[in-house]
């Protein structure tokens, strides 16, 4: 269904409620979100040894330009390392939020060098509110406009130069996304407002940032290790940015003031990309958007049974149920921030909202 085009019966407060408790009862009968722990442990384990065999391969290899193909390799796995502490974060490893929590430190923060903290104080405001008007901080970004409010914050010609131009930017822009996910990670750790585990958010992002970009500068020469450094963090945020960008870019905002229910919320904001198994590996599971938007602690490998249990039960209840190819999604991403930078006042507004405000 393309964006903008919504239409769905207005639903009580009680009756949405009410719907999602009898999906999410369907969900649980059939066994989706019991623990997939054989499935993990083979990820948790594979995953490092994985990184230390690149880390000796690239030593053995030693100061080459063949070294971009090894850069390229380290973007893809640790882009996979980032999706898996994503999974451990929503809980969807263990029982216990004690393990999730210290998985996702390790994996985020010492391996990849993402601050668990700062992706967990994020993401939290995303799942609850997506594509909601200063609710979201995925939709508040500091070089993308996605509303005509932040159109029209831009005062230098240069800035709403870059604006008015943004989908021909926005892709070579996730160039600069590794990059800026590890400043973020640095800057939330500093920051004077509450962190957990402060410290060992501090050491394990030191440990990895500064033992990495070491280890580059010790077995290659400088112009080498600059050039490695540039295209392993470029293609690994390029790799983040196409895994998530998909998931509510192009879909319907909501005004700032509106109020949703939970299932309504979750899926018509969100996104699924349809694909074979291969794409799910390739998106870490996000490819089901609107399933892990319900139900989040559902472990990754259910979520393609779970999505056509989802997808009737909308179908019944009269609620859009969004699903696209991988290079469609990509073209209404384009197209939908090119129609904000140019100025159109009502990019996909969610035409929901009118009726609930009538009801």
């Amino acid at each position: 269904m393309a964006p903008g085009i919504i239409a769905t019966k207005p639903r009580t407060e009680a009756r949405s409620a009410s719907e999602f408790t009898e999906l999410a009862a369907i969900v649980r009968d059939s066994g989706l979100m019991r623990r997939r722990y054989v499935y993990y442990w083979t990820r948790l384990i594979a995953m490092p040894v994985v990184l230390a065999a690149g880390i000796i391969a690239f030593i053995l290899i030693g100061d080459t330009w063949w070294q971009l193909f090894t850069a390229a390799g380290f973007a893809i796995l640790f882009t996979q390392i980032a999706m898996l502490g994503h999974d451990a974060a929503h809980r969807q490893i263990f029982v216990s939020g004690r393990w999730n929590d210290w998985i996702s430190l390790v994996l985020g923060d010492l391996l990849v060098g993402m601050s668990y903290g700062w992706w967990r104080h994020k993401h939290t405001r995303h799942h609850a509110n997506p594509n909601k008007i200063d609710a979201d901080p995925d939709i508040d970004l500091p070089v993308i406009a996605f509303t005509p409010q932040q159109v029209d914050a831009q005062r230098s010609p240069l800035a709403r130069w870059i604006v008015a131009h943004q989908g021909v930017f926005f892709f070579p822009i996730l160039l600069l996304e590794g990059l800026s996910l590890h400043a973020s990670s640095v800057r939330r750790v500093m920051a004077r407002e509450h962190v957990d585990r402060r410290w060992v958010e501090i050491g394990f992002l030191g440990m990895r940032l500064a033992g990495f970009v070491t280890l580059v500068f010790l077995v290659l020469s400088p112009g080498i290790a600059a050039v490695f450094l540039a295209v392993q963090l470029g293609l690994f945020g390029v790799y983040m940015g196409m895994a998530f960008a998909p998931n509510h870019k192009g879909m319907p905002l909501v005004p700032k003031d509106a109020r949703l229910d939970f299932l309504t919320r979750q899926v018509v904001m969100s996104r699924n990309i349809r694909g074979p198994k291969a794409l799910d590996i390739a998106m870490g599971g996000l490819n089901y958007q609107i399933e892990h938007h319900l139900f989040p602690s559902m472990p990754r490998p259910h979520l393609r049974r779970a999505a056509p249990i989802v997808a009737e039960y909308c179908e019944n209840k009269g609620v859009p149920y969004t699903a696209t190819g991988l290079w469609e999604s990509y073209g209404i991403v384009v197209r939908y921030i090119n129609r904000v930078g140019l100025g159109e006042r009502d990019p996909f507004d969610c035409p929901l909202v009118a009726e609930r405000r009538a009801i």
